[in-house]
């Protein structure tokens, strides 16, 4: 893999995994099987309240082209196709949706030493173009993120970044919706033996003038199970326990509270991943 500045959508990921990913108020079921030509299945189901969707999905890998194709209870279907490396550094990403026409779209992923880009436009008559870039070092990145919409002829997304990282800490600089938000974002490694870390998000709406913090930790209990407890300025808490009982198969379970109404119920999640 080419060490460098990443791609702008690394920008901030640590924090933003620390403090987002695995939380769920929904059941989420999916277990993945194997043919004996090696195509990877995957079926998905979640309910949401009173609504179950459901998605059944296949993956082939063939040298370094992976083709993806998934079925969801809507009759969509999408095809993603991913060409590794075809050229040192680079990408190549062909996906579409039936029977949307109008989803087709090629991307381009590059990166380097240096510089890390990716574009990408719409295979319709008046595509959307969206470039994206960062340049810098393993240290040091700066990079923006643009969408330009070739019909009306106005960019219909703008935003800059600047990543600082160091060997136990992260730190990003964001400037999103076309300038009119600002978000801060810290991620620290306290002791890589036990994945213990602590992150913090700071956003500001310079049109609503409001400020959101949200602040987050996550402890390794043992090699195959992660804690990990966030808390925003909204006085909403949350918290979820991940065990890995068998290799690649997770259990998640995640809830969160209200504390400024602490009468109402605490919403749960739970989340169960099968993979032989």
């Amino acid at each position: 893999m080419v060490k460098g500045p990443g791609l702008y959508s690394d920008i901030g990921k640590k924090a933003r995994d620390l403090l987002y990913k695995d939380y769920q108020a929904d059941h989420k079921f999916t277990i993945t099987t194997y043919t004996s030509a090696g195509v990877a299945i995957t079926s998905t189901g979640i309910k949401k309240g009173e609504l179950f969707l459901a998605d059944v999905s296949t993956q082939l890998k063939n040298k370094n082209i992976t083709t993806d194709v998934k079925v969801d209870t809507n009759s969509n279907l999408l095809t993603t196709i991913t060409v590794d490396e075809p050229a040192p550094g680079l990408k190549a990403i062909f996906s579409f949706i039936v029977p949307d026409q109008r989803s087709g779209k090629v991307e381009l992923q590059y990166q380097h030493e240096y510089a890390g880009i990716s574009t990408s436009i719409g295979l319709t008559a008046n595509p959307s173009v969206n470039f994206s870039g960062a340049v810098g070092n393993n240290t040091l990145a700066i990079g923006t993120d643009l969408s330009f919409d070739t019909a009306t002829g106005n960019f219909t997304k703008f935003n800059a970044g600047l990543n600082f990282t160091r060997s136990d800490l992260i730190a990003s600089l964001t400037l999103n919706d076309k300038g009119d938000a600002l978000t801060a974002s810290y991620y620290h490694s306290v002791s890589p033996l036990t994945n213990t870390a602590v992150g913090a998000e700071l956003s500001h709406s310079f049109s609503s003038n409001e400020n959101t913090l949200t602040i987050g930790t996550q402890h390794a209990l043992d090699p195959l199970t992660t804690l990990k407890a966030r808390v925003n300025n909204s006085g909403k808490a949350s918290a979820l326990i991940q065990h890995e009982w068998r290799p690649k198969s997770l259990f998640t379970i995640s809830g969160e509270v209200d504390t400024r109404a602490i009468e109402k119920s605490a919403k749960i999640g739970l989340a169960l991943a099968l993979k032989p």
